[in-house]
């Protein structure tokens, strides 16, 4: 039986009352089903005021009655894909341990999700969008606010699906197949440039985590980098990255002189690289004589670049991860 749409009215009091609050590295949640594209007539109520147009979706707690093309959308950690369809989330997610996306640049209250969420019941949202973050206490929670589907797994590691996804759920599908078709052609034509530029050179993306210098190595099924640098565009992997049934892993040293990349993308775990703690880390990396070993540190095709972006797959992260390749790579 179909979850009906809750009305914020009755919960406000309950829940700031309460001052509820939530983890924000939560486990993810069941796999969820496929949209219901089924629409209900529009309702009307005892008085004859005309309510929302819904429709059914399923996600894997249960069916959610969903407003048709909802205006005000909170999709915590995948707005981009709200503004690649030219849409402005109500609040942006917000983590203190790390920070936003920055590169969003988006003019709207910040939701941390690490507290109550007060400030989520204060914007209305009419549709609240979760991913892996959201277990079912928080699902429970954030559909107390209003009704909150949880993207699937299967859809969350293809950039194309995600997107179709969530535009289907906005009533925006017509929109979606425009980006994409722009997006594709993007990188069709970075593709040829990069090919000519590098050919098969081997690229890996690295991170280093600021608190203890440790490495962290993306494989080639990473969600963030795997889809964009090795199945679209088509560049080499340097063996122990291709060989990594892992998304990422710490980087033991005794791997280092083993790794066999020409260039080394590199990201900090927080802040940025003009930080002046995380500019040391860097150059104290550059100096170890275990990286001297790996042709990147060689011939210095290390790049240092800007975390928030290359560590999400989404669209408008991928057109920046694009600009940076082509500027790094063939300039």
């Amino acid at each position: 039986m179909a979850r009906l749409m809750l009305m914020k009215t009755g919960w406000i009091s309950l829940i700031t009352a309460g001052m509820i609050t939530m983890s924000g590295c939560a486990s993810t949640g069941d796999q969820v089903g496929t949209t219901d594209q089924s629409a209900n007539a529009t309702a009307v109520s005892s008085e004859g005021t005309p309510q929302t147009e819904t429709r059914v979706v399923t996600d894997g707690f249960g069916e959610v009655e969903i407003p048709i093309n909802p205006k005000r959308v909170s999709a915590l950690y995948r707005e981009d894909y709200l503004v690649a369809l030219g849409v402005t989330p109500i609040v942006q997610y917000y983590n203190p341990m790390w920070g936003k996306q920055d590169y969003l640049k988006l003019d709207v209250p910040l939701f941390d999700v690490t507290g109550n969420i007060e400030a989520l019941l204060v914007s209305e949202p009419d549709l609240i969008i979760g991913a892996g973050e959201v277990d079912v206490e928080q699902y429970e929670l954030y559909s107390k606010v209003a009704p909150t589907f949880r993207l699937p797994d299967d859809v969350l590691v293809d950039t194309r699906k995600t997107l179709t996804l969530i535009a289907d759920l906005l009533g925006l599908s017509d929109k979606a197949k425009q980006v994409l078709a722009d997006y594709d052609a993007r990188i069709a034509d970075v593709k040829t440039k990069l090919n000519a530029a590098i050919g098969d050179e081997k690229i890996v993306v690295l991170r280093m985590n600021v608190v203890d210098k440790s490495i962290n190595i993306f494989g080639i099924h990473n969600t963030f980098v795997g889809q964009i640098l090795y199945e679209d565009l088509g560049l080499k992997a340097p063996g122990f990255a291709e060989a990594m049934t892992e998304g990422n892993i710490v980087l033991s040293k005794e791997v280092i002189p083993e790794l066999d990349a020409d260039h080394i993308i590199l990201l900090p775990s927080n802040g940025t690289w003009e930080e002046e703690s995380n500019a040391k880390a860097l150059e104290e990396m550059k100096a170890d004589r275990l990286w001297q070993t790996v042709p990147a540190f060689k011939n210095d095709h290390v790049y240092p670049v800007e975390r928030s972006y290359w560590q999400t797959g989404a669209i408008t992260a991928n057109e920046l991860k694009l600009d940076d390749l082509l500027r790094l790579l063939a300039p």
